[in-house]
């Protein structure tokens, strides 16, 4: 009688990396929850129009529901019909909108990081390293400062930024494809395509002093364009274009071993470098488009993930679209609640988070340069 093969032994520290995976997703979706409710319901404890955490939730359940609960969302409140819908207005089209976008663009924001992380082999690569956010600011810039269809600014203004992005991103893969480039190449490239943008952008600026105050608001970010049509777009694309972005966490994992090695374990590696540089390119080309430059997302959200989940791609590029949503709309929260009756830019709080972040990674490398040259 032949030996029974040897049952294969589960690895335990996959299954904990797994673990911590689903509850970092679980506890987005709670978190996105717990925050909706604290902004649209403690946030507004501030603002002109008062709205009561517990009208808030019934407002929720009531639209939810398609009017099955609570037929009056706002029963137990002394508010006329017609505060009533001021209220649902308020929380339903303006604010929940504004934190399905937050949720949307971090997420967005976090899987390129990760990907243009894995596949540069440098952690502080972000979504913003090859200039992408340069091509949409311009395109917004023209945008303001022309005066194109003003009455249609929430259907031009994402489109120009998106198209300028989205090109910005086809001419460094235009500068990866070439079989003699490299990492060095295009990261020089892409500083390079940074450059010149700026100066047509500032040229650009120079025929409306009102453009560029309108533009510098925002470069800094925001959710003003939010709305229920603007969300359904973004989440489409993003998943269009983010879901096979996380699917090549394999090939990802195998080209930190360098593009040699990889290629002998069978991974096209200058296929997977142009996949991964085209979709991160489109993937932050939505986030730009919808949102602004909103800086530090991409940069921070990957390393958080490492620490909590390990080195492996798979985990690494889905968990930091996870934990790239927590982070923008936990920023978004605290916009609103520090400064509640101000339209404050998202991106001066993710710059206070992730500055200090990006000295230290700055120090530990230097650090770890230092000691590996004794």
């Amino acid at each position: 009688m032949l030996a029974s093969a040897a049952r294969p032994t589960p690895d335990p520290s996959r299954a904990l990396r797994g673990s911590a995976l689903a509850a970092l997703v679980v506890g987005t979706f709670g978190l996105v929850l717990v925050s909706t409710l604290l902004l649209l319901g403690g946030g507004l404890l501030h603002t002109p129009v008062e709205i009561p955490f517990r009208t808030t939730l019934q407002i929720l359940l009531h639209q939810l529901s398609g009017g099955t609960l609570f037929r009056n969302p706002c029963a137990g409140s002394s508010a006329t019909p017609a505060q009533c819908s001021t209220r649902v207005f308020i929380v339903w089209q303006l604010y929940l909108p504004e934190v399905l976008l937050a949720l949307i663009a971090g997420a967005s924001l976090g899987i390129s990081g990760s990907a243009l992380q894995g596949i540069f082999r440098n952690p502080l690569a972000d979504p913003y390293l090859l200039g992408i956010s340069s091509g949409g600011t311009l395109g917004a810039a023209i945008v303001y400062v022309y005066r194109i269809h003003p009455g249609n600014l929430d259907v031009v203004l994402p489109a120009f930024a998106f198209l300028g992005a989205a090109a910005t991103g086809l001419a460094i893969l235009a500068v990866a494809s070439g079989r003699a480039s490299s990492v060095e190449t295009l990261l020089l490239s892409g500083v390079a395509i940074a450059y010149l943008l700026s100066g047509v952008l500032s040229l650009v600026l120079l025929r409306n002093p009102f453009g560029a105050e309108q533009v510098t608001f925002w470069l800094l970010g925001g959710f003003g364009l939010a709305s229920w049509q603007i969300d359904a777009v973004a989440f489409g694309c993003v998943l269009a274009l983010g879901t096979p972005l996380a699917l090549l966490g394999r090939e990802l994992n195998l080209m930190q071993l360098g593009p040699d090695v990889a290629t002998s374990a069978g991974v096209d590696a200058r296929r997977v470098r142009l996949s991964v540089l085209l979709l991160a390119s489109l993937v932050t080309a939505v986030a730009v488009a919808f949102t602004g430059v909103i800086g530090f997302v991409g940069l921070v959200s990957p390393h958080v993930v490492r620490r909590l989940v390990g080195t492996d791609y798979r985990l690494v590029v889905p968990g930091s679209a996870a934990f790239g949503a927590i982070f923008l709309v936990t920023a978004n929260d605290a916009a609103n609640l520090v400064f509640p009756s101000t339209v404050l830019p998202v991106g001066i709080f993710t710059a206070f988070a992730g500055v200090p972040f990006f000295l230290l990674l700055l120090f530990r490398q230097r650090r770890s340069e230092l000691m590996g040259g004794r």
